[in-house]
């Protein structure tokens, strides 16, 4: 049993869950914002929702629910994006600073004889 506890108070397990409902959680908001442009392009264009689903091509009817399928992944992977990758790596670019900044005397030390052990300058 006592295995089975550290596997469960290890960090890893309890942040591994929280990303899994948070990604969860944010899943639903993508759909339903994607769900949402689907509609306003629809409306635009005359109809009710924006979908291929009646669309048949040389007699294949799963043509249309791919092609609406492969329009929502565009508008998530379009709102992943630059809802959050792009805001991430501006705000990680602008506060964290750089490793090399970061480092003092004597890691900088270890390097060099890292490097020069590697050289076979030893």
């Amino acid at each position: 049993m006592k295995g089975f506890k550290d596997f469960l108070m290890r960090g890893n397990l309890v942040e591994i869950a929280t990303g899994l409902i948070i990604a969860t959680a944010f899943a639903a908001v993508v759909t339903a914002f994607t769900n949402f442009l689907l509609e306003v392009i629809g409306r635009i264009t005359g109809g009710e929702e924006f979908n291929f689903d009646d669309m048949e091509i040389f007699g294949f009817q799963t043509v249309g629910p791919f092609l609406t399928a492969l329009v929502a992944f565009l508008i998530m992977a379009a709102v992943v994006y630059f809802g959050v990758i792009k805001p991430y790596t501006a705000m990680r670019e602008r506060f964290v600073k750089n490793e090399e900044e970061t480092t003092d005397e004597s890691v900088e030390l270890l390097r060099e004889i890292r490097d020069s052990l590697r050289a076979g300058r030893a």
